[in-house]
């Protein structure tokens, strides 16, 4: 855990792994493409505050997260807006969704996949069990909702969690509110026909298949904490950042595991323990190089670390946003999600940075 000094603190000459960072500070209205020297190599400035975070197309475009102003009070994070921008940040395709919300990715097709909310029915929420009582939200309790809609914008493809998930099942945890249902944080594309979907609150991993609507994979382990960023690796083991928040010892871990019974394969930790915690946001991504560069979201600190666990590369972000809600308050430089591309990657070579 870092977050002074800010900027580049270490780079271990001729370990790290080559290529860009890219991070959008949480609140600001900026997104950031660095060097391994920490060098700013490009700045977006947008007219709309960061939802959650942006990330590079192949075609050097970048995709981003930010808040339209809609999102319900007092569910977080906000969101509403899902754009496209070029290196200059000229809009070359926008899709609004008052209650879009975390993630979105962009499918091979051309279609985007998004995360949204919806008001659980009449019928529905009674049954929600658990959380914090009389805790709900003045309109009701939020369920999860994955759509991907056309580059027109047009809705080709919903699943709405109320309907296909056993309510009862799946209550929340008795220290959080009764707003929400799930807390859906990523939606990742898993082959021509799935959608992997990390549900926060149910410390639930799951593979949703288009077809059926059903799920065709799922892993959960309470001692996750409340994690973020599962992805599934090239070797197809699975990846998440496990925030472990409310666990003991304090501190949170980067897993891999082993996609058929969660076995961890291989983890970074810090000793002590709690020197490296972020009970929220956060994300970790495994380099070609076999190195990590893991995102410790709450402190705005990005670094990787070898197979070995040695960090070799640190970066804290200095950009820092006001916080005037949510478990934050006054200038934070938190991230959501940070990500390193190649020299050598369509992301790169598809924009001006080549």
């Amino acid at each position: 855990m870092r977050f002074e000094p800010k900027g580049l603190t270490l780079n271990l000459e001729g370990q790290a792994t080559p290529g860009f960072t890219i991070f959008s500070p949480l609140y600001s209205h900026d997104t950031y493409l660095i060097g391994l020297d920490g060098e700013i190599v490009h700045q977006w400035r947008h007219a709309d505050r960061i939802g959650t975070y942006g990330h590079l197309l192949p075609n050097g475009n970048l995709l981003s997260s930010l808040d339209g102003g809609a999102t319900p009070e007092g569910i977080l994070p906000r969101g509403g807006i899902i754009r496209e921008v070029d290196w200059d940040g000229n809009v070359v395709w926008e899709h609004l969704d008052d209650l879009h919300h975390h993630d979105m990715r962009r499918l091979p097709n051309g279609n985007t996949v998004y995360l949204a909310w919806e008001l659980l029915s009449g019928e529905n929420a009674p049954r929600v069990l658990g959380g914090v009582p009389e805790s709900e939200h003045e309109n009701g309790i939020y369920g999860e909702v994955v759509r991907e809609v056309s580059p027109d914008g047009d809705l080709v493809w919903e699943w709405r969690a109320q309907e296909h998930l056993a309510i009862e099942d799946w209550p929340i945890p008795p220290v959080l509110p009764r707003a929400e249902w799930g807390h859906a944080n990523a939606v990742v594309p898993v082959g021509e026909d799935g959608y992997l979907v990390g549900f926060r609150d149910f410390n639930l991993l799951a593979v949703i298949d288009k077809k059926t609507n059903g799920l065709s994979w799922r892993l959960r382990n309470p001692e996750w904490g409340l994690p973020h960023d599962p992805h599934f690796l090239d070797n197809g083991n699975l990846m998440l950042f496990a925030n472990r928040a409310g666990q003991m010892p304090l501190g949170s871990k980067v897993l891999e595991m082993s996609p058929d019974d969660g076995s961890v394969i291989w983890e970074y930790s810090a000793r002590p323990h709690h020197a490296f915690s972020s009970p929220f946001i956060s994300g970790a991504q495994r380099l070609a190089s076999g190195n990590t560069l893991i995102c410790e979201g709450l402190w705005g600190c990005i670094f990787e670390v070898t197979p070995g666990g040695e960090i070799v590369w640190e970066y804290v972000n200095p950009f820092t946003a006001e916080w005037d809600e949510g478990p934050l308050l006054g200038p934070v430089g938190a991230l959501f999600r940070a990500c390193r591309y190649a020299e050598d990657s369509p992301e790169i070579n598809g924009c001006a940075a080549a």
